[in-house]
């Protein structure tokens, strides 16, 4: 089997990387195509993915354009030379209409309702749209749920176990509490005209959280010079270990605040695409791993509470270990629909 994954972003990095060594292990033949965005081409290099650059990120709408039709050009180009049996995305906005041109299978794993060209774009040009099993959205016949999330197909005990050793290269001892606060960029296609945390509510979480422990940030964008001393200096691939073992996570990104819960790790997550996503609304009502707000006041109220709760972090073991036994293998799941869908 000739297998092509398309990444965009660092988290489809980690969603295929098991799913590309078992492949590979199993005699196929896969091909990375790849896209400049933040940490991703370092990923791939860290994990040693051979990979073809198809575009660079745009800033803003026109930009964005461009680098689409730029970018269904060089994959349209890329699949008529590597003549893949199937072709997967996460999101699947760039490889559906081009796969559809092709008379190429494409298998989709998404788990964003909110995105707007979607239904445009994708959905009706994708084989099959794999999605978790609280989806908000019910997509047709071409819609398979699944018990899982696509950060399992990582984080999964499987697939992930900590390394202490982060905390050395942190400069914490092991018993320090330590926070961690993620600000994303907004700057993604159907980023546009949403939004997280001000400036000013950035200086007001890092002042009140700061009582409760070391602060450590990790940004996507430049920040103000006040806020560099507490960035993250470590490789991006070292970011799970850091978040196992921090005392809470909070953050207006949507992947990171997810990866915090599932690895028992409080997590308060704060934007207007707050209970937009089935993940969230499940995971914050049934498993109780991940709270999310449209207020960040709010947020930062819930913050401080879970910090004041000496006992959070054990109580969320046990709630993430509720979740790990309701949900699948994602990893095996996404192999078996990808040697499935390509033979038939």
């Amino acid at each position: 089997m000739r297998v092509l994954v398309d990444v965009g972003h660092p988290g489809h990095v980690h969603f295929y990387k098991h799913v590309i060594w078992r492949l590979q292990e199993c005699g196929h033949d896969v091909l990375i195509s790849a896209r400049d965005k933040d940490v991703t081409l370092g990923l791939l290099d860290h994990y040693g993915f051979p990979y073809r650059i198809l575009s660079s990120m745009g800033d803003g709408l026109c930009s964005l354009s461009r680098e689409f039709l730029q970018r269904e050009w060089a994959l349209l180009r890329l699949i008529r030379e590597f003549k893949p049996d199937i072709v997967t995305e996460v999101g699947g906005l760039f490889i559906a209409l081009v796969c559809r041109l092709m008379k190429r299978p494409s298998i989709v794993f998404t788990d964003s309702e909110p995105v707007p060209l979607d239904k445009y774009l994708t959905y009706p040009f994708a084989s099959i749209i794999c999605t978790p099993d609280c989806f908000l959205r019910d997509i047709g016949s071409l819609h398979v749920r699944y018990a899982g999330y696509h950060e399992l197909a990582y984080l999964h005990p499987e697939y992930f176990q900590p390394d202490p050793t982060v905390l050395d290269e942190l400069g914490v001892s092991k018993d320090e509490p330590f926070i961690v606060l993620r600000f994303v960029a907004w700057k993604a296609g159907h980023d546009l005209g949403q939004y997280g945390f001000s400036i000013e509510v950035k200086r007001k979480i890092l002042q009140i959280l700061s009582r409760y422990g070391r602060v450590f940030i990790t940004s996507e964008t430049c920040l103000p010079e006040e806020f560099e001393p507490y960035r993250i200096n470590l490789p991006p691939h070292r970011m799970h270990d850091i978040l196992y073992y921090a005392r809470l996570f909070m953050g207006d990104g949507a992947t990171m605040a997810t990866e915090a819960g599932i690895l028992g790790t409080p997590a308060v997550r704060s934007s207007s695409l707050a209970l937009n996503m089935g993940n969230f609304v499940e995971l914050m009502h049934r498993y109780g791993l991940v709270y999310s707000y449209y207020s960040p006041i709010d947020a930062l109220q819930q913050a401080v509470s879970l910090l004041e709760q000496g006992d959070a972090k054990s109580e969320w073991g046990g709630r993430r270990e509720r979740l790990l036994a309701e949900k699948i293998d994602v990893t095996r799941f996404v192999c078996d629909m990808l040697e499935h869908y390509s033979t038939t």
